[in-house]
Order: structure tokens, then sequence, then C-alpha cells
């Protein structure tokens, strides 16, 4: 089964088109399927206590101004969609408010919305999301399972994959929890299951899809020493992981046992034992 193979740019752009755009390449060189950025509406998401708080960032020195440093602008964002759209990728956006979620939806046309962990438990959120008609993925991050079940419940239908994921950044290995995707898949049989990547290295994708994954998204950086929150966690050569996650697909074979027309040689050579089963 080939997985649906995700680039999370996020905001590893850093507020540059240029740099949104090289690592669009990246992930189409690497053979990804889709890229993904995030939108937010600063005022809404953040408190004015929050932006007033001192931060020294490349844009100055209050969270203000590292958010909005960080943001594109909807231009940018139909900039980069048709950039995406040409090179044959999907394109998807994690909407962290219900501002930017009406402004994607009124000028682009996404591929797919993605729910981030940390809006998992906002109804009126997921509400609109479902009536967009376009397919959600959610990330089940820092949720309960019986967050994750009420989030299931509202998105119902719209709810293309459901994501096994653990946000830190990057994610020790040991709090991974891969299992979980045999119990999403076995929670939710109608919804296809998957594994959102915070680790900083290849094996835990890898290893996702080996345990079932049908989906993986990872986040993608061009150098992982750049400035920003998730460049730690992020995967630099996406090329050899992506290689990887193909690799282990031709692996998993179908589940039946029988003998290859390439094993019978070697089987008149090595079957020794005269008695048969």
């Amino acid at each position: 089964m080939k997985n649906y193979i995700i680039a999370e740019i996020g905001i590893n752009h850093n507020g540059s088109v240029e740099i949104a755009k090289n690592l669009i390449l990246k992930a189409k060189k690497s053979g990804c399927d889709a890229v993904k950025f995030q939108k937010r509406d600063v005022d809404s998401v953040y408190s004015s206590e929050e932006l007033d708080a001192p931060r020294e960032s490349p844009w100055g020195t209050t969270n203000r101004e590292q958010k909005n440093g960080l943001e594109l602008t909807i231009d940018n964002y139909m900039d980069l969609c048709a950039y995406t759209k040409n090179l044959g990728m999907d394109f998807g956006v994690s909407c962290w408010d219900l501002v930017s979620l009406n402004l994607i939806e009124k000028h682009i046309n996404v591929d797919f919305h993605k729910v981030a962990s940390a809006l998992v438990t906002h109804k009126s959120f997921l509400e609109a999301l479902a009536n967009t008609g376009k397919p959600v993925i959610l990330s089940t991050g820092m949720s309960t399972q019986e967050e994750v079940d009420e989030a299931m419940r509202i998105l119902g239908n719209s709810a293309k994959y459901v994501l096994a994921c653990t946000s830190t950044y990057p994610t020790r290995p040991e709090d991974i929890n891969l299992l979980y995707i045999d119990t999403l898949a076995s929670r939710y049989p109608e919804t296809k299951v998957g594994f959102s990547n915070h680790y900083n290295g290849h094996d835990a994708c890898v290893a996702a899809v080996a345990r079932g994954a049908q989906c993986v998204e990872f986040h993608i950086t061009l150098d992982r020493t750049m400035y920003g929150s998730d460049q730690s966690a992020s995967i630099e050569n996406a090329d050899a992981l992506v290689s990887a996650i193909r690799e282990v697909e031709k692996m998993l074979g179908t589940g039946e046992k029988s003998v290859l027309p390439e094993e019978v040689s070697v089987q008149k050579k090595l079957r020794k034992v005269s008695d048969t089963v």
C-alpha cells in the first residue's frame, strides 16, 4: 500500500516566499505527495499580553514582531499553491483560527485541511472544517482518547486520515508510541490512519509504515540549524526518508504465504528431507 507522504513546511519558511518555494521543490524532488503550511491570524490566536511579551527574533524584540514575521500573506499562499500544483503535488494548510480558515477557503482551493493538535478540542473550528466539504486530516498530539473520539465525531465523514502524534519537538524515542497506530485502526475502521512525526530521525516514520500507517507527515527543512522552533524536529535529508518509506512498502508484501517462482530452484537444491508436511 502506497503511503500518502506530506512534507510539513509549516513555518520553516521563516516568512520568506523564496525559502518556501525551495522547500516545496525539495519535497517534490524527494518524492512527497503533498506539502502543508500553517496559517494564523495572530490577534485571534494570541492574547495582547502574549504578543507584547519580550522575545528576541530576527524581526524584533516582542512576540508580536516574531509571530507577524513568520506569517505569509494570502497572496503569498495563492502563489505557493499555484507553484505546488504546477509541480504535481497537493497543497494543504493547517489553519489555527476561524479568521484564517475563512480567508483560505475564500481564496485557495486546498486539497485538504489539517487539524493541528492544538485545535483538537476547538468544537466550532472542527464544525467549520467539516462544513467546508474538503478532506480533513486530524493529528492527535496532546489529546486524550476522549478528546480524539469527540473530534472524530464532529468531523464525521470529512475525516480522511487520523494520525498518531506526540507534540514534543523533537520527540524522544520512548514517547513516540507507534502502537497507537494500531489503536486508531481498530477504533476508526472507516478512516485511514497514519503518523505525524516530530522525531528528528528517519526511524519513526519508517517504523510507522511497517506498523500500518497509510499517511506519513514530517516537518521538512533546508537546514536544521536555521532559526525556528520546528527546525530541530524537522528532516533535512527527505530524499533518504521517502526512499526508505517506499522500500518498506515493497517489503510489507501481501500477508499471504506462498512459494515464489524464484524459490523453486533453491527449494530443489536445499530441501533434502523426504517426509512432507
